[in-house]
């Protein structure tokens, strides 16, 4: 069989296609920043699977960003916040009942 005539599969054809759909409708639950407990350790921004947060700014004091568009609502970043973690400082990240 010549190679030409094999149907790929699971292979991304198209690198930065993932812009082009937006999967935040899926989830059921969504990450909720409280911007004065953030600690800008950018632990959640590391651990995202779906790049749906913009990195804090230590320098500046800004504070990660979450695009709704692209957060299915897995919860590691809360998981791995550094704020939530350490039980002096209060919760930077909580996760809430997406509304509809």
């Amino acid at each position: 069989m010549k190679m030409d005539k094999i149907t790929l599969g699971a292979v991304n054809t198209e690198p930065g296609s993932s812009l082009n759909y937006k999967t935040g409708s899926w989830r059921t639950m969504k990450p909720v920043l409280t911007p004065e407990n953030c600690i800008f350790c950018n632990m959640c921004w590391q651990y995202c699977p779906d790049s749906a947060i913009e990195p804090a700014d230590p320098k500046t004091k800004k504070p990660i960003v979450i695009d709704y568009d692209y957060c299915k609502g897995c919860g590691i970043c809360v998981q791995e916040c550094l704020a939530n973690k350490n039980t002096n400082l209060k919760d930077a990240l909580a996760m809430v009942p997406e509304e509809k």
